[in-house]
């Protein structure tokens, strides 16, 4: 497979499992805390809680790593201006209010049902809480090349 072609394929697959976990919570709902198949929570910034929802290496287009976590954030926390420099990363509300900035764009205050993208090295210039009262839950899907970090912060 050309590379060109493997990138649509992994983003074809991401439409596909975001569509299905985003039919999965309105229809069943999630649970407040991890069932024992989930796997652990990740390393967050204060205010901030991961949850690994699944997991799994894509052998078939280029060893890229498909990941879906449930984040929820506090009132008032976020996460410092950062990057992920191998990873498309999409966004999808649960529940409450989440400010999301990427590179020179807006910033766009969304609700439950709404989405956001960042491709690979993007600035996520602001990611936070944007309800002063009420915790904002919403799932991260990223197709990531293992090759590279994670997130890298921005220098402040």
């Amino acid at each position: 497979m050309k590379p060109t072609l493997a990138s649509h394929a992994a983003t074809g697959a991401v439409a596909a499992l975001l569509a299905s976990a985003a039919t999965y919570a309105v229809l069943v709902g999630l649970p407040d805390l991890p069932s024992p198949i989930q796997a652990h929570a990740q390393t967050a910034p204060p205010g901030t809680r991961q949850t690994e929802l699944f997991k799994t290496t894509m052998d078939d287009t280029l060893g890229r790593v498909v990941t879906v976590r449930r984040t929820e954030r506090d009132p008032g926390s976020g996460s410092p201006p950062h990057r992920h420099p191998g990873s498309h990363t999409i966004g999808y509300i649960l529940e409450g209010t989440y400010e999301v900035k990427i590179d020179d764009g807006p910033v766009r205050k969304l609700g439950p049902g709404e989405t956001f993208y960042e491709a690979p090295g993007a600035l996520h210039a602001i990611s936070r809480n944007g309800d002063p009262a009420k915790t904002v839950k919403y799932l991260v899907i990223q197709v990531s090349d293992p090759t590279q970090p994670a997130t890298v912060n921005e220098p402040q």
